[in-house]
């Protein structure tokens, strides 16, 4: 058990740097897609049925769906010190998202992209945007769940940053779509919001590979040993 779990941990780091590699070049053909399209669009639009950039653009997220399983993998174990946030691992959020990302890049949104409501809605639309959007927000919670973990100090300040910065730029972005008013503005921004998710997906690889041979249960000891001092005092 004990060779196993050594294992395990050399392990880790050849995983969570691949994850890094793969989510960077995923991140690149994603801006490699945006700038073959001469018009405003909506990330989402860069893979749509009919778009010239919709292979490359399915290639991109599939590099992102493969990256997320790795340094979900990597890193699992690792725990939000916080109640609510502490429920789950950080691994199982990333997990989350990886698996909605793959449902987005398998069922593209139609020509154009329209909203999942309205006369030329369809469900193809309803399923890609709602598996687009709720992916987002579970990697919203994984960013928001790494900032409050005991690891090191740089990932939870990069973390807290992201996590704030892809939420509000990215419901930004939505808002602007919703109403139609500035969607070249709402574009860009959903391009950068997405460039930080997958950014922060690098660093949180990144520092998995750095720290993989602590045990990964560190952060639920450390946490018990805390609640134990607190409820003795």
């Amino acid at each position: 058990m004990t060779s196993n779990r050594f294992s395990g941990n050399r392990l880790r780091p050849a995983v969570a740097l691949a994850g890094c590699l793969s989510a960077g070049l995923g991140l690149a053909l994603v801006w490699l897609a945006r700038s073959r399209v001469d018009r405003p669009v909506y990330v989402s639009e860069l893979g749509a049925d009919g778009e010239p950039t919709a292979a490359l653009f399915e290639v991109a997220l599939l590099l992102v769906v493969v990256a997320g399983v790795c340094v979900a993998w990597a890193g699992r174990g690792i725990r939000s010190t916080l109640p609510v946030l502490g429920a789950w691992s950080v691994s199982a959020s990333v997990g989350v998202a990886a698996g909605l990302f793959l449902v987005a890049s398998q069922v593209p949104c139609t020509a154009g992209c329209p909203l999942p409501v309205g006369p030329t809605a369809t469900a193809q639309d309803a399923v890609h945007t709602g598996a687009a959007v709720l992916a987002f927000t579970a990697a919203c919670v994984a960013m928001l769940q790494a900032a409050s973990t005991s690891r090191g100090r740089v990932l939870r300040l990069l973390s807290v940053v992201c996590g704030i910065a892809v939420a509000l730029i990215a419901a930004t972005g939505g808002v602007l779509s919703l109403v139609g008013v500035a969607t070249d503005v709402g574009g860009v921004l959903e391009l950068i919001a997405t460039s930080i998710a997958i950014s922060w997906l690098v660093v949180f690889g990144a520092t998995t590979a750095q720290g993989a041979s602590i045990d990964p249960s560190a952060d639920a000891r450390a946490q018990r040993r805390r609640t134990s001092a607190e409820a003795s005092a």
